[in-house]
């Protein structure tokens, strides 16, 4: 269950709770969840391979059976005159309502019944929520004494927050409902306060060491960017690149996350940081994770940068070892002020003349080593990441904390609108003949599966299925097919080829995910699409919508699929970054559209989507303290450092190194 030690054990709060502190009368019971205390009057047992215990209980109002189902330890525990409180639920019997027991306690003759609220814990067939209760509870003095209230005493006075010790109690074994809101917003409060403090600390030091190269920016490079493009750039791609350039004036690196939705114009603003790099006398390097995205980016920037003098070299795995080399040598000695590659950019034979900028592109699909390696072949280059999966708030929020953000939330003129619809299975041929009629009027289609080989868990495979359109669905068409285990060359091919326009239909993984840019495709059909997040949908429907003529993204589920509903939002809407948080909702835990390692939580105990607004109020406080205290200098900063440590923040923090 994730519970290694003593303080994960602490930290595994209940998700729900019982209410037992108001017994009803037996007189005036109905089906459902119910608390009683009565007198037993009669007992009798049913031993055998399915053990009974049947007690009848009188409490003045009324008499009612209990019957406890399985439990052989109880022969010979209970007896008539017995005070008993048990609780349980209240079902119709052939004998009037029985209660079947979950709960129950002795009381003395003499006992008054207080009553308890009972934490219910996530559970497992071997671990039941009374074992880990137990555990909890009877070492619960012990488990709090482990803690160090690290919260500084006016921050707890400010948000009128409990004392640490009595928000773990009351969370654990609390006295009223009330007490555990409290309890629990204090616990959460002080996790989300240490990543947002970690996050800040990075942040902080990260400027005061400086290191980077800062770069002049002339007054007229605006209007000679402006110049040779053949196009205007939007307002929003204006913003960015002006705070941008403002990053890279300064000593201490840039540390940016530019975040654009499907064809916002993210390569444009590349550009321009790659044109100041430049006439600051530094080379540039793109890193992007697959080569047909690499290769898109390399042909598009080329013609925008050559104005600039600035010569574009592409470095792949699949390069020979003669053209590798040569690509190598311009790097090496400057020539090549730009280069753009694959994960063949961080082997050690790329060397940079004088490396200032790197952009990571679609950065979530590289691992934290892969990044520091290639920011690793300079001191301190501005380092820019860009990513075309919308990242709702709460994430930017929390696993970004520690970068500048920025977001492209306006698409260049002249993009049509995607229509979407969803369909189920059984019309799929409909789907298949609207294809066909989209391709005789001169248009391009993609047909998406969710793996290459059909299996038990993807219910539709990219190569059978392309074979069964060849051969039986759209025969007078011209199909290819795309997946990610092709060798590199060959998907060259297939892309050079369905670019020209020479295939009509590519059936394809979700290699085509990204970078693939092909205007005169108009349609997408993508199947078993209650496979994928909807943000990853959204991702795929952007490979159509790139040219003037009108397109279309039709989603097909099962005929029995659960998710209609759920793929509807993407009907209706385009909006990449409310698509992102919907998805994020609706999915909390788990992989979020690929870019997520621990889906909606931050840490151990909250989640960023219910407590959001804490977690900000988190953050506002440790931004303060860092920007007053970076050091933890004053008295009551003195516990921070341990809290910046622990185990759930550094586990927390993992993603955003």
């Amino acid at each position: 269950m994730g519970i290694a030690g003593p303080d994960e054990l602490l930290a595994y709060l209940p998700r729900a709770y019982r209410d037992w502190r108001s017994p009803q009368a037996i007189g005036s019971l109905v089906p459902g969840e119910a608390v009683i205390v009565a007198t037993i009057t009669r007992v009798r047992e049913r031993p055998g391979r399915f053990p009974l215990v049947t007690a009848d209980l009188d409490d003045g109002s009324g008499s009612i059976a209990a019957k406890w189902f399985g439990r052989r330890h109880l022969f010979g525990k209970l007896a008539a005159g017995e005070r008993i409180f048990v609780a349980g639920r209240v079902a119709r019997g052939s004998h009037g309502l029985e209660i079947n027991v979950t709960n129950h306690r002795i009381l003395r003759a003499d006992e008054p019944y207080a009553g308890e609220i009972v934490p219910v814990y996530g559970a497992t067939k071997e671990l039941t929520s009374r074992q880990i209760r137990s555990a909890i509870g009877k070492n619960l003095a012990v488990l709090i004494g482990r803690r160090v209230d690290a919260l500084p005493p006016a921050t707890v006075r400010n948000f009128g927050f409990p004392p640490l010790a009595a928000a773990w109690n009351d969370v654990h074994a609390p006295r009223d409902p009330a007490s555990v809101e409290a309890a629990r917003q204090r616990i959460i409060f002080e996790e989300f306060f240490g990543i947002a403090l970690a996050a800040a600390l990075k942040r902080a030091h990260r400027e005061a060491a400086g290191g980077a190269v800062p770069i002049a920016l002339a007054p007229d490079l605006w209007s000679s960017f402006c110049a040779v493009l053949p196009f205007a750039p939007t307002g929003a791609q204006q913003r960015v690149i002006d705070r941008i350039w403002a990053d890279m004036t300064r000593s201490s690196p840039m540390n940016r996350l530019l975040q654009g939705d499907v064809g916002s114009g993210k390569t444009l603003v590349a550009a321009a940081a790659i044109v100041l790099a430049h006439r600051g006398g530094l080379q540039s390097a793109l890193m992007a994770p697959t080569e047909i995205l690499a290769a898109q980016h390399a042909q598009k920037l080329a013609p925008l940068l050559l104005p600039f003098g600035i010569a574009v070299e592409a470095v792949f795995g699949s390069l020979g070892v003669r053209d590798r080399r040569a690509a190598n040598d311009r790097i090496r000695s400057g020539a090549a002020a730009l280069a753009v590659g694959t994960h063949a950019l961080l082997t050690e034979s790329v060397e940079f003349a004088r490396l200032g900028l790197v952009i990571i592109d679609e950065q979530h699909r590289f691992g934290v080593a892969q990044r520091a390696r290639l920011r690793g072949k300079a001191a301190a280059p501005h380092t820019l990441y860009m990513t075309a999966t919308p990242i709702p708030r709460t994430l930017a929020q929390t696993r970004y904390a520690d970068l500048d953000l920025s977001i492209i939330d306006e698409l260049p003129p002249g993009r049509t609108p995607i229509e979407t619809y969803v369909l189920r299975a059984s019309r799929k041929p409909q789907a298949y003949e609207f294809v066909r009629k989209n391709v005789e009027l001169g248009r391009q289609a993609y047909i998406v599966a969710p793996a290459i080989d059909a299996s038990e868990t993807a219910l539709t495979g990219a190569l059978h299925e392309a074979e069964r359109i060849r051969r039986d669905v759209l025969p007078e068409l011209r199909v290819d097919v795309l997946h990610g285990k092709m060798p590199p060359r060959e998907k060259e091919l297939v892309m050079q080829r369905f670019n020209r326009g020479e295939t009509d239909v590519l059936v394809a993984t979700t290699v085509v995910e990204v970078g693939v840019d092909v205007p005169n495709a108009s349609v997408m059909v993508i199947l078993d699409a209650g496979r994928y997040g909807l943000a990853q949908l959204h991702q795929l429907r952007g490979r159509v919508g790139r040219g003037v003529e009108r397109s279309f993204c039709i989603l097909i589920a099962p005929d029995d699929a659960g998710d209609i509903e759920r793929l509807e939002i993407l009907a209706a809407t385009t909006d990449g970054f409310t698509i992102a948080e919907e998805d994020l909702r609706l999915r909390r835990e788990g992989e979020f559209a690929g870019t997520a390692q621990a889906g909606a939580t931050v840490g151990t105990i909250g989640n960023i989507v219910a407590d959001f607004k804490l977690y900000m109020h988190a953050k506002t406080e440790a931004d303060t303290i860092v920007a007053q205290d970076p050091e933890f200098t004053a008295p009551e900063h003195r516990s921070l450092p341990r809290l910046v440590d622990s185990i759930a923040v550094a586990r927390a923090m993992l993603v955003t190194s």
